[in-house]
Order: C-alpha cells, then sequence, then structure tokens
C-alpha cells in the first residue's frame, strides 16, 4: 500500500492549525496580530452589529499580550470581546456555540515549544474556520499591516478573565459521562504545564478520582518541556513505577489525549480508535460502520477494525481534513495517531480531556483494563523522520527525492505504506514508512530523508 507525497497548499498565514510561528515574529508580530483583530471584527460586522468574540488562551508567556493586541484590532473593529482565561482549545469550541458568540479565538501552539505561538479561528458553530475561508481572510490581513499600525503594547489594559466560563466547560465534561465512577482506578495524569493544568485537577477532584497529577505548574516557558503527549514515555514511566492502572497525558492546548498501560506501555491514537470503535459499534452508534482516520494511523489499526467489521477512511493529516471527511460521510468516531480524537455526537473539535473521560467509562463499564481492550492491535514496525526545510517546494517535483519515494514503493508493494509531507505548522518534512520489515522500513527511510535534505536541507 502506497501514499503519493502531498504537496502544501499557497498559504501565506495560516498552516493546518491556524497562524503559528515564534512569537514576536511574522506573523505573530504586533502588527500582523492587531491586523488580524481587524480583519476578523470586520468580516464579523458583515452579519452582525456588535459581534462578540470569546478568547482562551494556553500557558506560554507570549499569550496575554498577544491576546491584549488581537482583542485591541477586535474592538477597533467594533467587536465586543470577552475572555476565558487559560482553557483547553477545546473549551473555547463548546463555549462559543453555548453562550452564542459570533467567534472564538485560541492562543496557542499547541505542541510546539514556549517560544512557539498561534492563532486559531472557530466559527459560531463551535468548528474550525474552514481553509476557503482562512485563505480569503489572508489577503485582508495582509491589507490591514501594510495600512495600520499596531498599538503600543505598554498601553494596552490586561483582558480580565470570567472563571464562569472554565466553570461551565468542566461542567460539559462531567455531563458528557453521566454516572461514570472511578473508584478503584489509580491514574497517573501528565498535564504538560499547559492549558489541562487549569482545568483537570479540578475536573477529577469532581470525579472522585484517585490521580496523581504531574507538570502542573507552568511558568510561561515549560509547556511541553519534556513532558506531554509528546513524551508519552514520561507518563507510561511513572504509571509502572508508582503502580497504577492507567497513565494521561495531554499536549499544551489539550486537544490531543495518550494513554500509557500499567506495564509502562504507551498508547496512542490508534488504540484509542479501536477501542472506542468497537464500543460505539457494540452500542449501535458507529454509523456506517465507519472510522476515519489519518495517512498516519497504522495499517495494523486498519487490520483490526477489519476483524470487527470496521472500515477506515484515510484523510489528510490534520483534525479539520479529518472532521471534513467525517461530515462527508457522516462518520461517528475520527481521529489521528497523534491523540486527537474527534466524537461528533459530544464535540466539534478534538479535546483530550473528554477523550480521557471516554476512555475511563469504557474502561468502567466494560470491566476490562486498557491492555485487553487492545490486546488484539497488531502494529507494524514504523518509522517517522523529520527533516527541516529551508522551503516547501512540492516533493514530486524534486527528481532525486521522487525517485527514492519511487524505490520504496517498488518494494514495500502492499506489505507497507509511504507516506511524505510537509508539516503543516514547523519547517519540517516528514517520511513516515510502515513494513513488515523494519530493515527495509529504516533504509527506505533515511534513503528518502537524506534525498530530501540533499535538496531543500537547512
Amino acid at each position: 500500500m502506497t501514499t503519493a507525497a502531498i504537496a502544501p497548499a499557497a498559504r501565506k498565514l495560516f498552516g493546518t492549525d491556524g497562524i503559528r510561528a515564534v512569537a514576536g515574529e511574522f506573523p505573530l508580530d504586533p502588527t500582523t496580530i492587531f491586523a488580524t483583530g481587524l480583519a476578523l471584527g470586520r468580516s464579523l460586522r458583515r452579519t452582525a452589529a456588535q459581534p462578540a468574540v470569546l478568547l482562551g488562551r494556553d500557558t506560554r508567556e507570549s499569550s496575554p499580550w498577544i491576546a491584549a493586541t488581537l482583542a485591541e484590532g477586535l474592538r477597533v473593529a467594533g467587536a465586543r470581546v470577552e475572555s476565558a482565561g487559560i482553557v483547553p482549545t477545546p473549551a473555547v469550541a463548546f463555549l462559543v456555540r453555548k453562550h452564542g458568540f459570533q467567534a472564538g479565538v485560541v492562543l496557542s501552539a499547541s505542541h510546539n515549544p514556549w517560544r512557539d505561538n498561534g492563532i486559531k479561528l472557530f466559527g459560531a458553530d463551535g468548528f474550525k474556520l474552514a481553509d476557503a475561508v482562512e485563505l480569503a481572510m489572508e489577503d485582508e490581513i495582509l491589507h490591514h499591516a501594510a495600512q495600520a499600525a499596531a498599538p503600543d503594547l505598554a498601553s494596552l489594559p490586561p483582558i480580565a478573565d470570567n472563571p464562569a466560563f472554565r466553570a461551565d466547560y468542566i461542567q460539559f465534561l462531567i455531563d458528557c459521562v453521566p454516572g461514570l465512577k472511578l473508584a478503584g482506578l489509580r491514574i497517573v495524569a501528565d498535564c504538560a504545564n499547559g492549558a489541562a493544568a487549569a482545568v483537570a485537577p479540578e475536573l477529577f477532584r469532581r470525579l472522585c478520582g484517585d490521580v496523581t497529577f504531574l507538570n502542573i505548574a507552568p511558568d510561561g516557558r515549560n509547556i511541553n518541556d519534556g513532558c506531554g503527549a509528546l513524551h508519552p514515555a514520561y507518563v507510561a514511566e511513572e504509571v509502572k513505577r508508582r503502580g497504577a492502572n492507567l497513565g494521561l497525558t495531554f499536549d499544551g492546548d489539550a486537544d490531543r489525549c495518550m494513554l500509557a498501560g500499567p506495564n509502562g506501555n504507551v498508547l496512542n491514537g490508534d488504540a484509542i480508535l479501536l477501542m472506542a470503535a468497537r464500543d460505539l459499534k457494540a452500542r449501535g452508534l458507529l454509523t456506517g460502520d465507519l472510522v476515519v482516520a489519518t495517512t498516519m494511523s497504522n495499517m495494523g489499526l486498519e487490520a483490526a477494525l477489519k476483524r470487527s467489521g470496521i472500515r477506515m477512511l484515510r484523510a489528510p493529516v490534520g483534525d479539520r481534513y479529518v472532521v471534513e471527511q467525517m461530515l462527508a460521510h457522516s462518520a461517528a468516531l475520527g481521529g489521528e495517531q497523534s491523540g486527537h480524537v474527534l466524537l461528533p455526537h459530544l464535540a466539534t473539535t478534538g479535546d483530550g480531556l473528554l477523550t480521557a473521560l471516554v476512555v475511563l467509562d469504557l474502561i468502567a463499564h466494560s470491566g476490562k483494563s486498557i491492555d485487553e481492550l487492545t490486546a488484539d492491535l497488531k502494529v507494524f514496525p514504523q518509522v517517522i523522520v523529520n527533516v527541516k526545510v529551508r522551503e516547501k517546494k512540492p516533493l514530486e517535483s524534486i527528481p532525486a527525492v521522487a525517485a527514492a519515494i519511487r524505490a520504496a514503493e517498488a518494494e514495500l508493494k502492499d506489505s507497507g505504506r509511504v507516506v511524505i509531507r510537509y508539516s503543516g505548522t514547523e519547517a519540517l518534512a516528514r517520511v513516515m514508512i510502515e513494513a513488515e520489515s523494519e530493515e527495509t522500513m529504516r533504509r527506505h527511510a533515511e534513503a528518502i530523508a537524506d534525498a530530501i535534505r540533499q535538496e531543500l536541507g537547512v
């Protein structure tokens, strides 16, 4: 099985998950941030006299000044701005719908290092804005950035956070799993010094869980630093050391969740999709017996789902593209290997805390351990090589790269997969190969990565 190289979309500002860059540098410099607020506010004014916009942020030290700058642009455009403070990305998606905001904005760079930040936009329906809408906004943002000077940051008042929004979100999560009992389970939760640190302790206190929390002391710079969903081995080791039943680990904005079993084994989004799919099917809720995953999901997941009479459809990487396919096929479940899990009957976007509660509820009502529920998931050897690039030139147009890809596809045939793509949020080319033979897998991954380094490497 082979997958062709994917060329990047022609974007100036927006990647696959909003605008993302080093805070203070274009396009996250004060002028462009202010212009983004202006453009969003003026766009919303076309359908509402005084649109209301909700802001949320993660724990990066740059988030407060970015919030103040963006809010000033929105206010100048005639919008009313409120803040939920430090909350997970999916909290904003939920709160926008609950309270009738015309838009929501999250300031976060998700799993990226603390120096980065980002701007994610949600519509009134709680969904991320479509590619076409974001691309249409780009020219307007760049026009405003060229015309308007950014405000003096020192003169901008801080935005007052309303704690009631966070309380609403916690209640929503609890309502999603009515009657959940955590008695008898010992849990370790790694909050990545990110947005989950502001929500998870209170959430699990109300659920009476026996939970040990790790990385809940953000200082603005320690978000994702050797912890969280990008480093699941950390929580896995703690689960084993403490004799716990389950580990949960979230990324910086808590829209994804990874798991760890009692033996210190890591379980990623593929394992969660398998458990959730079987559970939904057993309850007659898996529409069309279909799950939407991405090109990165392991062939082992596809095989395990097939044994349960469940089809798997692959979408491009990025939860927005999974959502698009889910809507097109009326699918009840989708997600990514990275831990984004989409449950449209509960939420409009991936939610790490919600995913954790759904898994805990599944364990509780099945009476089985996490390892028992995933025992037949036989994972094909898979390697991902990230190559830093200076530009995102279409890979299929580079003869040496195209030749290396063809060589890998010819040898693997139906016994593996080749997926080459650019990151939507970083200057990286990702080379993923999956094969029955680990030697073959690594040999071709390095050959393709070397070809990319020679042509595009930094």
